[in-house]
């Protein structure tokens, strides 16, 4: 029987957003996938429902009332970001375990509120991103934007900070497969960091090796080298994307700014390498990595 962290195939699933377009779409994608997706969140549109290929699903108009009525343990936030401090604090104080939240644009102010209000509810609600992909335990369940069908079940488990590099490593070692696929987003404030993941999937008897994806900019992969050789005993390989980044230079991710030699990604395959994470210089080369670990288990 394989585990996964934080998104089981009981978790009941809502999603705040349900009946605009991202909402609509990634509800019915994540219902294909076999999630147990059972309802949705929209004030203005509480008492109606939605129908996804057969499946109608009740829309609720708060999570409070949705956790009351199904018994919903995770929501997935799809709400445009001007309002998703609201959704975000409505979930904490519904005290929902868990809430993903894949909207972007969230202005890091916004972010800051809700993340220390969960803090200050005594972090109740775990909150995976904003601007994330989501969390993905291949098999079992998927709350996001993850595509389902691109990887399969198995014992490595994944933290990245990248969508993109999320997809590309379950694709490249979809033979072996993945406990949990966790995308934690690229903002410079997030909920759920690398060393929760990195916790998590230590704890987690059924992940044998965890594969850590990084990007240019703060200090975060720093931090989390500092925590794997204080607590983690299972083998990690990493890849820190940016190693061609120009200094100075802000790519893609608001988080991504490098400053002086703090924040490149030489300076953090080095501190992952001395606490002996072996890190690819490239997606495929840390797939490769990885297989050997694998192969050595």
């Amino acid at each position: 029987m394989s585990m996964a962290i934080w998104l089981t195939e009981n978790s009941k699933i809502i999603v705040q957003g349900i009946t605009g377009s991202e909402g609509t779409k990634h509800g019915r994608r994540m219902l294909a996938s076999g999630a147990k997706v059972v309802g949705g969140v929209n004030a203005r549109k509480a008492g109606q429902s939605v129908d996804f290929d057969g499946t109608t699903l009740p829309v609720f108009g708060t999570v409070a009332e949705a956790m009351a009525e199904t018994g919903a343990d995770v929501s997935v936030v799809f709400v445009p970001p001007k309002f998703t401090k609201d959704a975000v604090v409505e979930a904490v104080d519904a005290e929902i375990p868990l809430c993903v939240v894949i909207t972007e644009g969230i202005p890091v102010h916004d972010t800051a509120f809700f993340w220390s209000y969960a803090e200050s509810k005594g972090n109740k609600t775990r909150i995976i991103g904003p601007n994330c992909p989501g969390i993905a335990s291949p098999g079992k369940s998927n709350a996001g934007i993850i595509p389902a069908d691109i990887t399969t079940p198995g014992r490595i488990g994944l933290v990245s900070k990248s969508g993109t590099l999320t997809y590309q490593m379950m694709y490249e070692l979809r033979d072996i497969g993945f406990s949990t696929c966790v995308g934690i987003g690229g903002d410079p404030i997030i909920g759920t960091t690398h060393i929760d993941a990195l916790q998590a999937f230590q704890d987690d008897p059924e992940t044998d090796a965890i594969v850590m994806i990084g990007e240019i900019g703060g200090d975060a992969e720093e931090r989390a080298a500092a925590y794997i050789e204080q607590n983690v005993t299972k083998p990690v390989v990493g890849y820190v994307a940016g190693f061609t980044a120009p200094e100075g230079k802000t790519m893609g991710h608001a988080g991504a700014i490098v400053s002086g030699s703090s924040g490149t990604a030489e300076a953090k395959k080095e501190a992952l390498e001395k606490v002996g994470v072996r890190v690819g210089k490239t997606p495929s080369e840390t797939a490769r990595l990885m297989r050997d670990i694998m192969k050595n288990l």
